[in-house]
């Protein structure tokens, strides 16, 4: 199963739109993950056109987003257990603080998280956690970034940049 790891896609209606290499990307996914802060309903929506999704809302998502979307959610696939959150929730002094205790007393594999747009990819207390960075809002980076998470009898996260 090949997963595709996004956050931060901070798109508008009137806006800029994913680049035509990731567009191109999204069509071999079997699943979207996506970690919040799509901003606007309509980016979700344009997901669901791919593959199925699973999200969560970030802090600058439309209040329909947060009315529709979970702030954090655990879930399996393939046997991994995955835990999904923005990361701009809880206490912590670093979002990946924040992603590993928001599932404090759960058990996932890994934790995809968002909110700093900076590409993290760390085993933690024996969960690994994974930021994709932003394909469309890259703040202070030098490149866009997303991730595959790919699930055979293991899985195998990367991280790619445009």
């Amino acid at each position: 199963m090949k997963i595709i790891l996004i956050s931060d896609t901070h798109l508008k209606t009137s806006g800029k739109t994913f680049p035509e290499v990731f567009l191109s990307e999204l069509k071999k996914a079997d699943l979207i993950v996506h970690a919040g802060d799509f901003v606007e309903e309509n980016v979700y929506e344009g997901l669901l056109e791919y593959a199925p999704v699973k999200a969560v809302y970030g802090n600058v998502d439309t209040k329909e987003l947060q009315e529709r979307l979970p702030a954090k959610e655990l879930f399996t696939v393939g046997g991994i257990t995955i835990g999904l959150t923005h990361g701009h929730l809880g206490k912590g002094k670093s979002t990946p603080e924040r992603a590993l205790r928001a599932f404090e007393g759960e058990s996932p594999d890994i934790i995809v998280f968002g909110h700093s747009h900076i590409p993290f990819h760390e085993k933690l207390d024996g969960v690994v956690l994974y930021n994709p960075g932003s394909v469309t809002a890259k703040r202070f980076q030098k490149h866009y970034s997303y991730g595959w998470l790919t699930i055979n009898e293991t899985y195998k996260i990367e991280t790619h940049y445009l």
